[in-house]
């Protein structure tokens, strides 16, 4: 029997750390209201200052949240891959976007509009109590996270995030393609382009990694675990 797109929206939904606390029934009210959308590469999803009204899981492909400045640099805050979740505060309330997100390549979502979210809670307060203790949870790893990162040097946090990003690719092949540029690797470690590089560089001539136009493999990513501390 086919699954039905409901069943393949829980099942999505089941892989975000954000309804980790949810029982499966919470999941399935939540896939009723859940609709899909898909954008092209470089297409932008919101931008920062936008009125927030959805929240966004991504079922495939990869997309950024990025800062753009005044004087024309843009600074990539995070990345997003299958089963990661964006814009998760317009659940509970109508605010600015604090950054423009935008597809990196061909990517599709599931979207959950606030108003239809916020109908659910009210009518279901258990899903609203979960998903307080769950956004607890996730802003202590994210604090924990960042104290680790004040101690570490900057090779410790170019390994740790290429690792991230190797374990959000989720293959099981020794070689993985990461899907993020130097510049995009360096402002995710909070250092600058040419420490990154540096760095980057001494993996390369370990064999750890390769890199060409606009590609960067992984070659061994139990590897990268050794320079990170």
């Amino acid at each position: 029997m086919a699954r039905t797109r409901s069943a393949d929206v829980v099942e999505l939904l089941e892989r975000v750390p954000v309804f980790s606390t949810l029982v499966h029934t919470d999941l399935e009210r939540i896939a009723q209201v859940a609709v899909p959308r898909a954008f092209e590469p470089g297409q932008v999803v919101f931008r920062e200052g936008d009125a927030s009204d959805t929240c966004y899981i991504v079922r495939e492909g990869s997309a950024r949240a990025i800062h753009e400045h005044g004087d024309g640099r843009t600074i990539t805050l995070a990345t997003f891959g299958p089963g990661d979740i964006f814009g998760e505060l317009a659940m509970f309330e109508d605010e600015r976007r604090s950054a423009t997100v935008e597809a990196v390549e061909p990517t599709s979502v599931v979207a959950v509009l606030g108003p239809d979210m916020r109908a659910l809670m009210n009518e279901h307060p258990e899903i609203a109590t979960r998903l307080v203790v769950a956004l607890a949870s996730r802003l202590r790893e994210a604090n924990e996270r960042l104290s680790r990162q004040s101690f570490q040097s900057v090779q410790s946090r170019v390994a740790m995030v290429l690792s991230d990003l190797v374990a959000r690719e989720g293959s099981g092949s020794d070689d993985v393609l990461v899907t993020a540029t130097q510049a995009d690797l360096a402002q995710l470690a909070g250092s600058s382009r040419e420490s990154a590089s540096r760095f980057l560089a001494v993996l390369e001539r370990a064999g750890v990694i390769s890199q060409g136009r606009g590609r960067l493999v992984v070659h061994d990513p139990e590897a990268l675990k050794q320079y990170v501390f």
